[in-house]
């Protein structure tokens, strides 16, 4: 009887379908790794990819945040937009963004990851730069749209780039050290916006000459990236033995690391399957106050009363208490090899807790609004640990990409609700917009606390169901989903 994957039952897929480790292995005479050995091994990731991945999220959220100062160093004066074209702006970019999920996983899966992540890199730095030209709405809009489908690329290929290199036990950690780019981009927008403020020319403005100069270092970023990110173990620049060492500790995760074969039944499998709902959720409701946040901290810090340059060195401690949040969350999901517990606590503080500080406290107490601001921030430590759920709950290549689309175009519509909730009518308090940050996660909490009952549940019935299957040799690499592997055992 032939399965979906062409092959007959309880034997070896075909060649074609078999994930491009098992390939390569079948090549090679296998070496015995030490546990020497593979601590200089992930050492090694550390120092080489893990600071490639950094530069390409932080500069992701720098450059399309980057508009966010430039509104408080006066872009709306000088361009002749008013608020509300303002608040389409930030929404523009996610809604290309979204449009370009499918299209980017399909591409990423056909191409060598590495080598379309870095173009797509220089393209949007591009974007940046020619945002130093634009003197109105169009021409602000045209480049928004685009910086949104070039930025499509950047988290799915940083996940599929952790699930190719790291065991499910050190994603939480890794995804969290390159995620922590919001963090430092938050820190370095406001410390140049701040700069940038006592710059005066007849020629350039603050603002032009801070997007010139982000879109610049942003090309170059894209270029190394080009040359020195692998593709892939397979094809990286480590000895041989190196390469079969981190293709085998990989063995563990289940989940294959690449196959450039595109295969539909897996698509079916990944919308047919509850935790891609549950995770969808999680992400829209928790990405509506991060939407809110990332497009407005400035504008939210301006309207306690502070002026331009006090408000952008106010915005340092948003990304100080970002960076900490995503550190400290990833190195706790790594070391207890965990992420819905970590999740809620992150939203229990940043949304319920900073949310109700901002949405509720008095309008003359700035300190305990300021505090809100600032702990609503620990929202997006929340999203690196649902990427790593991404890492490590789907197994088979196609069906990670679709995942990785999922979760980037959940994240694009929460991030398309949370700026529209501020509307210029609710200046400058904006309490519609702050009360549905307190709303909308303590739905992400309580669908978090779902998710974790479904993967226990599963778990248990795959032990009492499956729970004497023997052990099919390289059934690791055979590109199998989640669901089809009846070894495979869910991380909550």
């Amino acid at each position: 009887m032939e399965n979906k994957k062409g092959s007959k039952d309880g034997q070896t897929p075909k060649v074609a379908d078999v994930d491009a480790a098992l390939d390569y292995l079948n090549r090679e005479t296998a070496t015995v790794m030490t546990e020497i050995n593979e601590k200089a091994l992930v050492r090694k990731l550390d120092l080489t990819i893990v600071p490639l991945m950094w530069a390409c999220y932080n500069l992701q959220y720098l450059d399309k945040t980057l508009i966010n100062y430039a509104n408080v160093m006066g872009l709306q004066e000088d361009t002749g937009i008013t608020g509300n074209q303002f608040s389409l702006l930030a929404t523009l970019f996610y809604v290309t963004y979204l449009a370009f999920e499918f299209p980017t996983g399909y591409l990423m899966q056909r191409l060598p990851t590495a080598k379309y992540l870095g173009a797509n890199v220089i393209f949007w730095g591009l974007m940046v730069t020619l945002n130093s030209a634009a003197k109105n709405w169009a021409a602000l809009a045209t480049l928004r749209a685009l910086l949104g489908c070039f930025e499509a690329a950047v988290a799915p290929a940083l996940i599929l780039v952790t699930s190719m290199w790291y065991k499910r036990s050190e994603q939480p950690a890794r995804v969290g050290f390159w995620y922590v780019g919001t963090g430092t981009g938050t820190i370095i927008g406001a410390l140049t916006s701040f700069g940038f403020q006592h710059y005066e020319s007849d020629i350039f403005t603050p603002w032009q000459i801070m997007f010139l100069l982000f879109g610049l270092v942003t090309i170059a970023v894209g270029v190394l990236t080009v040359i020195f990110l692998p593709d892939s173990p397979m094809s990286s620049r480590l000895t041989r033995e190196e390469k079969i060492w981190a293709i085998e500790r990989l063995r563990e995760n289940q989940t294959g690391i690449e196959n450039k074969h595109f295969k539909l039944y897996q698509v079916r499998d990944c919308f047919t399957d509850p935790q891609t709902w549950l995770i969808a959720l999680i992400t829209i409701t928790s990405n509506i106050p991060n939407g809110a946040v990332s497009s407005y901290q400035a504008t939210i810090i301006k309207g306690f009363g502070y002026t331009s340059k006090e408000t952008a060195l106010l915005s340092i401690p948003s990304g100080v208490v970002s960076c900490t949040a995503v550190i400290s969350a990833g190195l706790c999901g790594a070391k207890f090899d965990a992420r819905g517990p970590i999740i809620i606590i992150i939203l229990l503080i940043g949304g319920i807790l900073g949310g109700s500080l901002l949405a509720f406290s008095s309008p003359t107490d700035k300190g305990a609004l300021l505090a809100g601001n600032y702990l609503t921030n620990v929202i997006g430590a929340s999203l690196p640990l649902i990427y790593s759920y991404s890492a490590a709950n789907y197994a088979g290549h196609t069906k990670k990409v679709t995942m990785n689309a999922t979760v980037l175009i959940s994240f694009c519509l929460g991030n398309i609700i949370g700026p529209l909730t501020f509307r210029d009518a609710d200046k400058p308090r904006y309490l519609p917009a702050k009360i549905v940050i307190v709303a909308s996660t303590a739905v992400s909490l309580v669908t978090t606390a779902v998710l974790m009952a479904y993967y226990r549940w599963e778990n248990r019935r795959r032990d009492k169901v499956h729970g004497g299957i023997a052990h099919r040799e390289n059934s690791e690499f055979f590109d199998l989903t989640d669901r089809e592997n009846k070894e495979f055992r869910y991380r909550w």
